[in-house]
């Protein structure tokens, strides 16, 4: 939950790297332990969140923070997550004097794994409130324009460009496939000590504007180059691509979604009309890159897509939270009820108008383009037509496995994400916490889905038909949705933090920050 903007959100997020630090700042903790509201640890014992609320090292001006100690915003948090995390019963309870705040917000999780072996919970982090406003409602951040993908995050490491925005640095001076080969000197590839780590995080994802790296890049012909970028405020273009492939039986249309923002609602509004209008038979939907965002959005998008035979009046996510909390939000005081399929725009900050009526497709199935950054919302929208029998098949690699949504919770200049519900669709189907696989996966880790494994095609464009995901889509398709070429997208599913991985990587971790990878919630 955000507060005091007037708006609370929830979201779902994976993360393949650790996030930016805690905002407002820790001052001198061995000063400044004590306090807490006159409160003494007892194991065990809690008293409400509110006793320790905006209690803080650091007040900021013009917002209800009071003067306080770590040990009040660590009771904070203490108290904030015994109440709403999801698996409260499998935080070890510790002394919170002793930790700085970012700390102890590290520790206040289940440390379970799944079935595959992976942390059970990969979506446990922090976000400095004003940068997370930023970017959760205007699609703002600091950066080049260029999505980087980090295929190998420990030596021998591949970085490359997924793609670049528009009207971006990065636009002018990268392309997709490109590789990073040196950040400011530093190799990219099998550069091995903390140091090197340090350089390649600071130049890839840089922290604010005005930052100045040099990159050595080698594009996809072999030819290498050296670029230097200065980093600025990036807007994203949530929708960029939208267009239609000619086939023997009837126009295939094709949407490229980057991410479930507020200003994506008119886009793809428009670009679900461009595509009625071509009178298109088939929809192959790319989220290949989409971490999720607002589920509003994605509910409305999954309306815009399928049979509203199939999906009015239909739930598209319910929310189940912890069993204190069977029956009411426990933000909102709400009785919980489910999440319909939107046929309606509902309004998001810098959207259109509220309660105008959204076209529609009304597909009976839809080709999904997946990889391990696809997440939460857009995980959200796979499971959710399925539960009302519209078919999805997915083309690309198993997708992140996050039912998992939260209230960003902002407490002294710092937005925390911890887990507080889990989503199901209409048919009670929620537990695919390893991913959405495609069936044609021979390791399948994930929950199998109708689809071709195939791995990304850095030497295509988005939008290029002979792009290999886009080509098996076309390819699957016409084959009545039973040919596939051999399996080949094994990418595994985004971990959250160099945290869970052997100690003797972690100094050579490549951390990606993961602020758009979300499933949210308005009220």
């Amino acid at each position: 939950m955000i507060r005091n903007q007037g708006m609370r959100v929830m979201w779902l997020m994976p993360l393949l790297g650790a996030l930016a630090s805690c905002g407002g700042g820790d001052g001198d903790v061995g000063d400044q332990f004590g306090g807490g509201g006159g409160a003494t640890w007892q194991s065990g014992v809690f008293q409400a969140s509110s006793t320790f609320e905006n209690r803080c090292v650091a007040p900021r001006p013009n917002s209800p923070d009071r003067p306080g100690t770590v040990l009040d915003q660590n009771n904070w948090l203490r108290s904030w997550s015994n109440d709403l995390y999801l698996w409260y019963g499998e935080i070890l309870d510790r002394n919170p004097a002793g930790f700085t705040t970012e700390q102890y917000f590290d520790v206040l999780k289940t440390s379970a794994t799944t079935p595959s072996g992976q942390a059970k919970d990969k979506f446990h982090f922090t976000y400095d409130t004003d940068d997370w406003i930023a970017l959760s409602q205007g699609g703002i951040e600091a950066g080049y324009g260029a999505e980087f993908e980090v295929l190998a995050p420990t030596p021998p490491r591949r970085i490359v460009v997924a793609y670049t925005e528009p009207n971006s640095t990065a636009e002018q001076m990268l392309s997709r496939g490109d590789e990073i080969l040196q950040v400011d000197g530093v190799d990219a590839v099998n550069g091995g000590t903390s140091a090197n780590v340090d350089v390649l995080n600071a130049g890839l994802f840089p922290g604010g504007t005005g930052e100045s790296h040099t990159f050595l890049v080698r594009d996809t012909g072999g030819t290498t180059r050296t670029v230097t970028m200065v980093s600025s405020t990036v807007t994203r273009a949530p929708v960029p691509l939208v267009t239609t492939f000619a086939t023997a039986s009837g126009p295939v249309g094709y949407l490229v979604f980057h991410d479930h923002i507020g200003t994506a609602e008119t886009p793809l509004m428009n670009g679900i009309t461009q595509l009625r209008n071509a009178n298109v038979t088939d929809l192959i939907l790319d989220l290949r890159y989409n971490g999720g965002g607002y589920l509003d959005l994605a509910s409305e998008l999954a309306y815009m897509i399928g049979n509203t035979t199939l999906t009015s009046g239909r739930t598209f996510e319910r929310l189940v939270f912890n069993d204190k909390h069977p029956t009411r939000d426990p933000v909102t005081g709400e009785v919980l009820a489910p999440t319909p399929f939107f046929s309606r725009t509902q309004g998001f900050p810098g959207a259109g108008p509220q309660n105008v009526a959204l076209p529609t497709l009304n597909l009976n199935r839809v080709y999904v383009i997946t990889g391990p950054g696809t997440c939460s919302a857009s995980e959200s929208i796979i499971n959710s037509l399925r539960g009302v029998n519209v078919e999805v098949y997915v083309i690309g690699s198993t997708t992140c496995g996050k039912p998992y949504g939260f209230y960003p919770t902002d407490n002294c200049g710092t937005t925390y994400f911890t887990i507080q519900f889990r989503g199901e669709n209409a048919a009670g189907f929620g537990d695919y916490t390893d991913g959405f696989s495609p069936a044609n996966t021979v390791a399948n880790r994930g929950t199998s889905v109708p689809g071709c494994s195939v791995q990304d095609d850095f030497t295509h464009e988005l939008g290029d038909p002979t792009e290999s995901r886009i080509a098996a889509a076309l390819a699957f398709r016409a084959s009545n949705n039973q040919a596939c070429p051999t399996p080949s997208g094994f990418t595994d599913p985004r971990i959250s933090k160099a945290q869970l991985w052997p100690a003797a990587q972690r100094s050579q971790w490549v951390s990606k920050p993961s602020a758009r990878e979300n499933r949210m919630l308005r009220y």
